[in-house]
């Protein structure tokens, strides 16, 4: 695999909340998730931060 690969923050806990539409898990979305292969680095990038925004908005 190359090393500057962004890759999946998947943790196996695939369980998507109703409440807030985003996977328990890793906390991306649904679309995220579907879409992280026809991703670029960049992209990837972006939806990492989002996701560590969905976080630690849940978790404060």
């Amino acid at each position: 695999m190359n090393a500057d690969v962004v890759v999946s923050p998947c943790v196996g806990v695939c369980l998507i909340g109703d409440e807030h539409g985003f996977c328990e898990g890793c906390f991306r979305t649904i679309d995220e998730i579907r879409g992280w292969r026809a991703m670029g680095n960049a992209e990837r990038k972006q939806v990492i931060e989002k996701a560590s925004a969905r976080e630690a908005e849940l978790l404060s």
